[in-house]
C-alpha cells in the first residue's frame, strides 16, 4: 500500500453490526477503542472500561469482520507492572 502511495482506511467499531458495515465498506483497519467507554457505556472517560469488556468488544467485532486488520486497545492502566 505504501509503495503504490495509497492510503490506509480505518474506523472505529463496537460490535459485529457496525464490523460488517465495516467489511462491506472495504476498509482496510477496524479500531476496537477503549472510547467505547464513553460511546457506548456514557461514562465521562475512559478510565472505567475494563480489560473484559475490551475483550468482548473485540470478540464481537472480531465475528463480524473478514477482510479488514482488527486492533483492539489495552484499557488504561491494564499494562503497568
Amino acid at each position: 500500500m505504501k509503495a503504490d502511495n495509497q492510503k490506509i482506511v480505518m474506523v472505529t467499531a463496537y460490535d459485529y453490526t457496525m464490523a460488517r458495515l465495516v467489511d462491506r465498506a472495504e476498509v482496510d483497519m477496524v479500531l476496537v477503542g477503549d472510547s467505547l467507554g464513553m460511546v457506548v457505556q456514557g461514562h465521562e472517560d475512559t478510565l472505567p472500561v475494563t480489560l473484559d469488556e475490551m475483550i468482548y468488544h473485540t470478540r464481537a467485532v472480531a465475528r463480524g469482520r473478514e477482510r479488514a486488520f482488527l486492533l483492539g486497545d489495552l484499557p488504561f492502566g491494564s499494562y503497568q507492572v
